[in-house]
């Protein structure tokens, strides 16, 4: 008569029934330091001091390490503890192990401290240079032996960065959070419309409206930075480029010459505004309000410095 699929798996098992899982088989890490800890001072009450737990905790756990084993591994008597020939013999597996296991410790931390060591940054312009300087200065307070490196770039540039793996942690400011990355808010910002104090608009008394911005050609940062995706959106993609330029900086300095009005975040230009070497534009009828975002490839979350950095950032 054919046998039991039941009676087959209990077989397997040496007929004990016990789960398959290695780690339901061997003792954990805390069991075995406890035993080489008996077997060095010849008492548990000794051992338990040493780890720091009660003599009942130590106790119990080697009753249930022998329950495990299925073999005594500890004579106990009013003198101390004396281990008994199995226990010399598992004892001796166990010290294999836990150095096994402080090698693999010992690789860990040094991952841990390689990676502690260095913070890969990549930021749009207008938080590169307006905002992520304070918080490197409180980073730095908080981690000295950290090297930070910094890639400013457009919003499109710091998602390239990221997904190729060539940065631990980004800050962009468009609209939308580039496809491929997780996010969190860190802080708000508006655009607002200036121009040279010279210039017709700055003597004006009605509000610009939205359709004579998108009519008058503009001094703008190139596609794919973050402040022009914010303007494009309000605008219907009808913004006009009177010059394209890669920076902020650039962009503001045209504007103090002459060159023509600008859209500028208000975290860049307020030194230009207090000196009215530049003057802002009121709007009428459009918002050019925008989410700073700290950015991370998906289901990434940051660690270790990049983590510490986020945590001085938000809002």
């Amino acid at each position: 008569m054919g046998r039991s699929s039941a009676e087959g798996e209990q077989d397997g098992q040496g007929g004990q029934g016990v789960p398959g899982s290695l780690a339901h088989r061997v003792p954990d890490l805390g069991a075995m330091e406890l035993l080489l800890a008996v077997a060095r001072l010849g008492s548990l009450g000794g051992a338990a001091r040493e780890l720091g737990i009660t003599q009942p905790a130590a106790s119990s756990r080697v009753r249930s390490m022998e329950r495990q084993l299925g073999v005594a591994l500890v004579d106990r008597s009013p003198r101390g503890s004396r281990l008994t020939d199995a226990g010399v013999l598992v004892t001796d597996w166990a010290r294999r192990i836990v150095e096994a296991a402080e090698a693999f410790d010992a690789g860990a931390q040094a991952l841990r401290d390689r990676r502690d060591s260095r913070l890969r940054v990549a930021a749009s312009m207008t938080i590169a240079e307006y905002l992520l300087p304070g918080w490197l200065v409180a980073l730095r307070t908080q981690l000295p032996d950290t090297a930070v490196s910094l890639l400013a770039g457009n919003s499109a540039t710091v998602a390239a960065r990221l997904l190729a793996d060539e940065a631990d942690l980004g800050f962009v400011e468009g609209v939308s959070v580039p496809a491929g990355l997780d996010s969190a808010v860190i802080a708000h910002d508006r655009l607002i419309v200036v121009t040279a104090p010279g210039h017709p608009w700055a003597r004006r008394r009605r509000p610009l409206a939205a359709a004579e911005l998108a009519a008058t050609p503009l001094i703008l940062r190139e596609k794919g930075s973050g402040t022009r995706q914010v303007l494009d959106a309000a605008l219907g993609g009808l913004a006009r480029p009177l010059i394209e330029l890669s920076s902020t900086t650039a962009v503001k300095a045209a504007a103090v010459s002459g060159a023509g009005p600008s859209v500028l975040s208000e975290l860049a230009v307020g030194e230009e505004l207090t000196t009215r070497r530049l003057v802002s534009v009121p709007l009428a009828d459009v918002t050019l309000a925008r989410d700073l975002r700290a950015v991370w490839p998906t289901g990434h979350r940051p660690t270790g410095p990049a983590r510490q950095l986020l945590s001085l950032t938000r809002v």
